[in-house]
Formats: structure tokens, C-alpha cells, sequence
């Protein structure tokens, strides 16, 4: 009887924790190690004392990152300039921590704007502050993909994202991706150049 009664118990505290680690709706993992970080909502941790979502490292060392990230189709923000903003909060990152958003060209894999706060990470222990990226949707995108991530070890949290198109007043944050020339053939292959 005693046997059976801690079986309960532990089965009891395993579905618990499975529960209690479930992904936010809508959103997925990714990143070069996702594995390493454990990413779901976090009851009552918000910064409006409702839900946020969180990244934790939960192994020692990790060298790639972890997102917890969405994708959606860019029509509604074709040749606009839009601003993505949230709160975050940060517990002993160690690496970085930060929002990003890249803006892809239809048909393909090239990236037409993107920021991921490269130069102006987030590190250590902060309380909630709130964070921007801003760039530009060309006229030739299809898809945005945005997120939360942590490289390294720590913990985010990150909550009251929100999208909005904004007018050429407003700076971009991310880097102009440049067009790379076109090459018709090869060239400088004594590195003379």
C-alpha cells in the first residue's frame, strides 16, 4: 500500500512538471541549442503581475542560444516601417539576452531587415524595462519571424509584446542588409586584391 502511494505521488509530480513547462500558444523553440533552455509561460511573473513567457538555461555550459520565436506572413506590413516592443527582465545571463525580428524576401531565404539588439544585448540581472527593434518591411517580403532568446546561461522573461507600423520619424534599429554584387565569375584567387 505504502509502494503504491509514493508511485502516485511521483506520477503525480511528473505530470505536474510536464504541465507546467508547456510551450505559450502560437509560439515555438528554436535557436542553435534549443535543448539546453527550458522555455514556457510562467504564471503571476509578468510584468503586469499576469503571465510571461521565459527562457532558462538548464545546462552549465551552453555556447549556442535558445528562442522562443513566432513567424507570420508580412502582407499587412508591406513597405511600411514597423516597431516591435515588449518588457524583459533578465536573471544572471551570462551570454545575452534579447528581442529579434527578421524580415525575409518571398521565395527564398534572403533577409531583407533584421535586428537582434547585436549591439545593445542584455546582460546580468535587470528588473523590467521595456525594448525596441525597428526596421523596414519591403514591398518584396513574405515572411516576418520574431522572439525572445538567450545565449548562454540565465534566464528571461519577456511579456506585453506588441507590433506597430510606425512612420520614417522614427529610426530603424536593425541593420540595412546590402545587396551582395552579383559574381560572373571567379575572382582573386591569389588573394592579391
Amino acid at each position: 500500500m505504502e509502494t503504491t502511494t509514493i508511485k502516485r505521488f511521483l506520477l503525480i509530480g511528473l505530470a505536474l512538471t510536464f504541465l507546467s513547462f508547456e510551450l505559450p500558444s502560437g509560439w515555438f523553440k528554436s535557436g542553435s541549442d534549443p535543448n539546453s533552455y527550458d522555455m514556457r509561460v510562467e504564471k503571476g511573473a509578468g510584468y503586469d503581475g499576469k503571465n510571461a513567457a521565459t527562457i532558462q538555461s538548464i545546462m552549465p555550459n551552453i555556447s549556442g542560444f535558445g528562442t522562443l520565436m513566432q513567424s507570420f506572413t508580412a502582407e499587412k506590413y508591406l513597405g511600411k516601417r514597423i516597431r516591435l516592443s515588449g518588457y524583459v527582465k533578465t536573471k544572471d545571463v551570462a551570454g545575452k539576452a534579447c528581442f529579434w525580428l527578421r524580415v525575409e524576401k518571398a521565395n527564398s531565404q534572403q533577409i531583407l531587415s533584421f535586428d537582434n539588439m547585436n549591439d545593445r544585448p542584455i546582460i546580468g540581472t535587470n528588473d523590467w524595462k521595456k525594448y525596441e527593434i525597428v526596421v523596414d518591411v519591403p514591398t518584396t517580403a513574405s515572411k516576418i519571424s520574431y522572439g525572445a532568446l538567450v545565449r548562454g546561461t540565465g534566464k528571461i522573461w519577456f511579456d506585453n509584446l506588441s507590433f506597430e507600423i510606425v512612420d520614417s520619424s522614427v529610426e530603424t534599429t536593425g541593420k540595412k542588409i546590402e545587396k551582395s554584387e552579383k559574381i560572373i565569375e571567379p575572382t582573386n584567387l591569389n588573394f592579391d586584391e
